[in-house]
């Protein structure tokens, strides 16, 4: 990539169909994992209009083979999620107390099961505890922004989530839940020197102007969250472009869990493997890999190793070791990128179990990591954002 250009990342509100759908996947997973941490779980969710199905392969320890709608209440959790999300308005289609809830949930395959179970099993290698499925997952983090992370993408979470805390205090009645928004970059030389242009597509009551909603997204939420000295007199504000967004949500729009892969990680900045994080255990590398991958770029930066990494690891279901980690540091390597492959190699495990222990992924902590991206944030039950190896890598080298 040319060291001059222009990079866009978008990022979408909670009321958003997929993120509704992202949330409950979520919300059932934590319901799971307080019963039972050792819970086995992949939930889908798909809304449309005043339909919800919630479905996907859960198994509880706890209850042997029984069915898992005995302890959790399924469409109790997808109504409070949807209720704390705020269509909950009279005049919304897709209401968290109208809405009609179907699951269809079964136990995990005993196939996969067994590749995963830290025992002996005909036909597997090894009794350790295997990778939940074959797959890349990728990691990424840069010195462009606190958090080690792009900041189109950054700076897109900012304006959701600002948009979000003003819809949410109730200050401002015609906001409602659907929401977009996307920051485009200036670089130079590699690094961020500008704002070009700033959309925001947010739903809203059917009585309020387009001018008035405009004005306040320009004044209260752009200006507010993004830095000054990035925003210039050529910055462009499209603000709900269309000029109309009233309805949205699932009713103007079909919602599936998995869908925004790419706003839940680095905005397009850095790759992705194709695997979805929402309603999956920690056993299911697509998840907890990502989470590790992003857990060792984000030190390997800390430490001043690179001013940006992406790493790579390629599993093989029910296999305890990564096929390969790849380490690139775009050329801002400090040390030679064999040396910090191989000091990556000595302070971390990659095992799927020793993953889990490493960052404690065993507790119902994933609400916290569906909107807004699930890095970049502060909140220390999120270990993977942790910079407690750096000297640890540092020693290795």
């Amino acid at each position: 990539m040319s060291k001059n250009y222009i990079f866009s990342s978008e990022s979408v509100g909670e009321g958003h169909p997929d993120k509704v759908c992202d949330t409950i996947s979520d919300a059932v997973l934590d319901a799971c994992l307080a019963h039972d941490k050792f819970s086995r779980v992949a939930c889908e969710c798909y809304a449309k209009s005043n339909n919800v199905i919630v479905g996907g392969e859960i198994s509880i320890p706890r209850i042997g083979f029984r069915n898992p709608s005995e302890v959790i209440d399924f469409v109790g959790i997808a109504r409070k999620t949807i209720a704390d999300i705020g269509y909950t308005n009279d005049d919304d289609v897709f209401h968290a107390d109208k809405v009609f809830v179907n699951v269809i949930i079964t136990g995990q395959s005993r196939d996969i099961a067994q590749g995963v179970d830290a025992r002996k099993a005909k036909g597997k290698k090894t009794a350790k505890q295997g990778a939940g499925d074959q797959g890349l997952m990728f990691g990424y983090a840069s010195n462009e922004t606190p958090e080690l992370m792009p900041a189109p993408i950054m700076f897109a979470h900012r304006l959701g989530r600002e948009l979000t805390r003003i819809r949410k205090s109730g200050k401002v009645p015609w906001l409602r839940p659907d929401a977009k928004s996307q920051v485009s970059v200036v670089y130079e030389n590699g690094r961020p020197i500008a704002i070009s242009n700033v959309v925001i597509s947010t739903q809203h009551a059917a009585d309020v102007t387009h001018r008035e909603i405009e004005r306040f997204c320009i004044e209260n939420i752009i200006k507010k969250v993004l830095p000054k000295r990035l925003l210039t007199s050529k910055t462009e504000f499209l603000i709900n472009p269309t000029g109309r967004f009233v309805v949205g949500g699932p009713q103007g729009d079909t919602g599936l869990t998995g869908r925004k892969i790419i706003v839940d990680t680095y905005g397009g900045m850095g790759r992705h493997g194709g695997g979805a994080f929402s309603g999956k255990d920690p056993t299911k590398v697509d998840r907890s890999a990502a989470y590790m991958a992003r857990w060792v770029a984000k030190n390997i930066v800390a430490a001043g190793l690179a001013e940006k990494c992406e790493i790579q690891f390629a599993y093989a279901i029910g296999h305890p070791n990564p096929v390969s980690v790849h380490v690139d540091t775009f050329g801002t390597n400090a040390v030679a990128e064999s040396k910090i492959t191989r000091a990556v190699n000595r302070v971390f495990s990659f095992q799927p179990s020793d993953i889990i222990d490493q960052l404690n992924l065993r507790r119902p902590i994933y609400l916290k990591t569906t909107n807004y991206g699930h890095f970049g944030k502060s909140d220390k039950d999120l270990t993977w954002e942790a910079t407690n190896k750096v000297e640890a890598l540092k020693r290795a080298l």
